[in-house]
């Protein structure tokens, strides 16, 4: 009766072992997997696949800067910080941001990224 339990154990401890190294490789391929996924997903955004292209930012609105209303305060470009002056070329987004032009053209090409997030 011994060697029947025995036995018994043996097939269970066995069948443990194995049922733990399958769980282990799924495990282990579900890490890879991810990690292959957000490493494709930031090489994408880094090389700029997502930008505008040249003919995308000629289709912005693009206005020179007046001063407003006498105690307006003054457009700030988000991507240099500084302050717009009259008669700087100025870009409006479809958000209804303003930046100046070259500012926001650069930025654009360069990444997917809102200047404003």
């Amino acid at each position: 009766m011994s060697n029947k339990v025995v036995g018994i154990a043996t097939e269970i401890v066995v069948m443990a072992v194995v049922v733990s190294m399958v769980l282990l490789f799924v495990g282990i391929c579900v890490v890879v997997f991810i990690h292959v996924y957000i490493t494709n997903l930031v090489e994408r955004i880094k090389s700029g696949d997502n930008s505008m292209s040249h003919d995308d930012l000629q289709r912005l609105p693009c206005f020179d800067f007046k001063a407003g209303e006498k105690g307006s305060s003054p457009i700030d470009c988000a991507v240099c910080l500084e302050n717009s002056k009259v008669g700087d070329k100025c870009k409006l987004l479809p958000c209804r941001h303003n930046f100046h032009a070259n500012c926001v053209d650069l930025w654009l090409l360069k990444t997917p990224i809102y200047p404003i997030y």
